[in-house]
């Protein structure tokens, strides 16, 4: 089924087409921009189509991690998170303590893979310990051979489609459209590969993933086959991310809302209990390590001045990280009593 309207009342998830922009036609990036700046400063959520990442690669990836988290648990704790924070997070390790819109109180009935962007050993960022950087762990290619091949052919091509974005985003916010590239140079991309069981026996107030704000610039998401991904509406409702037909739904995330001064808007959105499996893979498009999120001249001025301190990406996480995840997360969040 094909949703063309989600939010039926003040605002609705749009469906952009990136066809033509991505196929060069003249006044598609400006056009683009436009529905962009729309979709963020309104909804923070948008649907895409005709986005150049071959549906065969989604699929591919998503049937690694269903026989990845098929594995035994001894076997998917060979990959337990590591002090980069890559590797496997076991259920029930986060709360989102940080959210603003829902006091979370019981932990998530997921498990999660974490990868980040490939990189070679002698990176500086690797022989430094630089956390959200890798190395990547990865299953034992004799119980799983294509596994990393495939996840790898997917997050190049999720990558690639968030620097072709970059233009429309900074065109969206009346910069120049090469703006954000130089902060895209060795981005600080990571990935939550996650596994929601079905018909879990959860909890009142627990959930899939609980209600919570995403904390980067922008977030990939290929929609999976099973719903539960439900997105805040501006007057409180909770509304389910309707199927669109071979979409990546994007958002934005609070570093980009404080880049933006507030502009775009990082909308809260959560993952109720499914009733089947179901399996997700999130690509958090992040810059350069030492981005920093300055609020942007077109996003200020003497009635609406900078409203948030200057802080880098990496802080940013890390404060995020250790505030809703338990050690087995990667954190510091000390469990309830």
């Amino acid at each position: 089924m094909t949703a063309q309207h989600i939010f039926e009342h003040e605002t609705e998830i749009p469906i952009l087409d990136l066809g033509p922009y991505l196929a060069g036609e003249s006044g598609a990036l400006e056009a683009l921009a436009a529905q962009l700046r729309h979709a963020q400063e309104n909804v923070g959520f948008y649907f895409t189509i005709n986005h150049g990442v071959p549906r065969v690669l989604i699929e591919d990836a998503y049937e690694q991690l269903r026989l990845f988290f098929a594995l035994p648990d001894a076997e998917k704790r060979k990959l337990a998170i590591n002090a980069q924070r890559s590797g496997y997070v076991p259920p029930k390790s986060s709360v989102y303590v940080t959210s603003n819109v829902n006091e979370n109180t019981k932990p998530d009935l997921n498990e999660v893979l974490l990868y980040y962007r490939e990189r070679p050993a002698d990176h500086l960022a690797i022989t430094s310990g630089l956390s959200f950087h890798g190395p990547n762990q990865w299953p034992d290619p004799a119980l799983l051979p294509d596994f990393r091949p495939a996840m790898l052919a997917y997050f190049e091509a999720a990558e690639a489609l968030g620097h072709k974005m970059l233009a429309v985003y900074a065109r969206a916010l009346d910069l120049p459209a090469d703006f954000f590239d130089r902060f895209f140079t060795d981005p600080m991309w990571t990935t939550r590969n996650a596994y929601y069981p079905g018909s879990p026996d959860a909890e009142e107030n627990q959930f899939g993933i609980s209600p919570h704000r995403d904390h980067g610039f922008m977030t990939l998401l290929p929609l999976s086959n099973e719903p539960g991904l439900q997105i805040r509406a501006p007057d409180g409702e909770w509304i389910a991310a309707e199927q669109v037909d071979d979409a990546i739904i994007i958002n934005t995330g609070e570093f980009m809302n404080r880049w933006t001064n507030g502009r775009f808007i990082a909308t809260p959105h959560r993952v109720v209990p499914p009733r089947n499996d179901r399996y997700s893979i999130a690509l958090f498009f992040n810059p350069n390590w030492d981005s920093e999120a300055i609020p942007l001249e077109t996003c200020t001025s003497a009635d609406n001045p900078p409203q948030f301190e200057p802080l880098n990406i990496h802080d940013y996480l890390d404060w995020y990280i250790k505030s809703n995840f338990n050690k087995d997360g990667g954190g510091t969040r000390a469990e309830r009593a």
